[in-house]
């Protein structure tokens, strides 16, 4: 009896010495992975990308005033959005990615880091030109930091130049040392070739976003704006469309216009005065290629190959009254109404639709165009303007000569149902009309914002609203509709857990930027 008191208060004391030595091991949960490759961190990175910021469509193809809601079950045409975007989670796998790279035995400098840096700089982009400041030198820290002090907008957007400048550095010296490749990139394959021209594309897009802070010094907007189109051996650009840092859909992530929807939303979304009108007085055959003819135009005896048969709603129109001229009838996929619909022969018959640009090759031309415009660097603005026209009638397949173009007679997706007719089209004739025609001044920056916005449909997510805040072009329409006392907000209000968990920094910023109202029709230092 006495040896088995001992031989238990042994076993007790190894049991106790073997628990001592395995508590860590006993907090890792087995079922879970603690380290994932950066390829498979990357491909959620640019899922979020894509997912989150890069589409088009629903509530920002109305807030960019491409299309309008005729029926309020669904949705209004009210610019009464709230918080911000929250991409700091996004943000943390982007660190977790460089993290990975790094334990798996990469050097400093790599392909992930270097992505990590642009995509850094996008995500914060997409916070900041939202809403203001934001907790940038101590916002990225984790548990480290709970309660981060917020920076200034403009110290925001001097660390998103310093990470594109960094990164085109970082990929230059990758290519040069070769055989470095981007594991599990769903965009282009791993090329960084092509990952350095979407970078200094998209600086493009920051700098230009930048033009009321022109004359800062700090900032040092046309000195970087020159050198990037000055110097393409430094700097890289993009040279054609298919260089586009673009989404292609597929059958399992599908085109968002697609047939599993067309019953939901097909009649439910009329087209936009602002976007139709811009291309219907321009006689631009985008317009047949984007849109069907208004029902009520076709029944008074007009063709679909006439221009004033396409028929855009004001955005600030009353919801009820767009939704009666829409001739929307007890959900019937088509009635004679007095608005056209997108052209569901191109954007419901399957689940691929078109690529979505995130960053593109005619946004970039577009953007220097305007930088050239604004004496920002030399060259032809009038070139860069051409080729940004021509690239985007490109990606409609539209070309010189006889374009045959394809519409539902009755709105449905069958084939037998389509009618098609043939449009002449001249590209020279077309730059030639008077709104077309590139020109200097304030009338010529009209025309390169206006081209830059009809480039924008369906694609950049809200790229097409954020060039109109900061520029008023092209024109956006304003009314009821929008609700908002009749406004276009201006900015997103901070997440509400900032009010609570962050409440100190959150006051303080409020207080610097808007005199303690966080409030979505104040003004940004970006657009002051």
């Amino acid at each position: 009896m006495k040896s088995l008191k001992y031989s238990l208060i042994l076993m007790l004391v190894m049991s106790f010495m073997g628990c001592e030595k395995s508590f860590e091991e006993l907090e890792v949960d087995s079922n879970r992975p603690v380290s994932v490759p950066a390829s498979l961190v990357l491909q959620s990175v640019q899922y979020d990308m894509y997912n989150n910021t890069g589409r088009a469509f629903s509530a920002e193809m109305r807030w960019n005033q491409f299309y309008c809601s005729n029926y309020n079950y669904y949705a209004t045409n009210e610019y009464q959005w709230s918080q911000v975007p929250n991409h700091f989670f996004t943000l943390k796998n982007v660190i977790k990615m460089e993290e990975e790279a790094r334990k798996a035995g990469l050097d400093a400098v790599n392909p992930y880091s270097a992505i990590g840096k642009f995509y850094k700089a996008f995500f914060y982009d997409q916070m900041s030109k939202r809403v203001g400041d934001l907790p940038l030198s101590e916002g990225l820290q984790g548990i480290t930091v709970l309660s981060p002090k917020y920076d200034t907008q403009k110290q925001v957007y001097i660390q998103i130049l310093k990470w594109l400048e960094e990164s085109n550095s970082d990929l230059s010296a990758l290519i040069t040392k070769g055989n470095q490749t981007l594991t599990g990139d769903i965009y282009f394959g791993g090329d960084l070739r092509k990952w350095q021209k979407a970078v200094n594309a998209f600086q493009l897009r920051i700098l230009i976003q930048l033009s009321k802070k022109e004359t800062d010094a700090d900032l040092a907007i046309k000195t970087k704006f020159a050198a990037i189109v000055s110097n393409p051996a430094k700097y890289p650009l993009m040279t054609n469309l298919g260089e586009s840092l673009q989404f292609i859909s597929n059958q399992y992530n599908k085109y968002p216009s697609n047939p599993d929807n067309f019953g939901f939303d097909a009649t439910r979304q009329n087209m936009s005065k602002a976007y139709v009108e811009r291309l219907t007085e321009r006689n631009d055959p985008r317009v047949m290629v984007t849109c069907e003819p208004a029902g009520s135009q076709l029944k008074a005896g007009k063709l679909a190959s006439d221009f004033s048969s396409y028929v855009g709603a004001s955005s600030g129109e009353d919801l009820a009254d767009m939704s009666s001229k829409a001739g929307i009838n007890n959900g019937a996929d088509f009635a004679p109404g007095q608005y056209s619909f997108q052209n569901r022969r191109r954007y419901y018959t399957n689940y691929v639709g078109e690529p979505t640009f995130l960053v593109s090759y005619p946004e970039m031309c577009f953007n220097i165009a305007e930088g050239i415009h604004r004496n920002w660097a030399s060259g032809s603005a009038s070139q860069w303007y051409e080729n940004g026209i021509k690239a985007s009638m490109d990606f409609y397949g539209i070309k010189n000569g006889a374009n045959t173009m394809t519409y539902s007679r009755n709105g449905s997706r069958d084939a037998a149902d389509s009618r098609t007719f043939n449009i002449d089209f001249n590209l020279t004739t077309y730059l030639a009309q008077a709104n077309v025609k590139y020109e200097a001044g304030n009338i010529g920056l009209e025309k390169i914002l206006t081209q830059k916005y009809l480039a924008f449909f369906m694609n950049s997510g809200m790229e097409a609203y954020f060039n109109w805040r900061r520029t008023g072009f092209p024109t956006f329409y304003t009314g009821v509709g929008n609700g908002n006392s009749n406004r276009i907000a201006l900015r997103w209000i901070y997440p509400l857990t900032e009010r609570t968990s962050n409440a100190t920094n959150y006051k303080a910023a409020i207080d610097a930027q808007f005199a303690g109202k966080d409030d979505i029709n104040d003004l940004i230092w970006l657009i002051k």
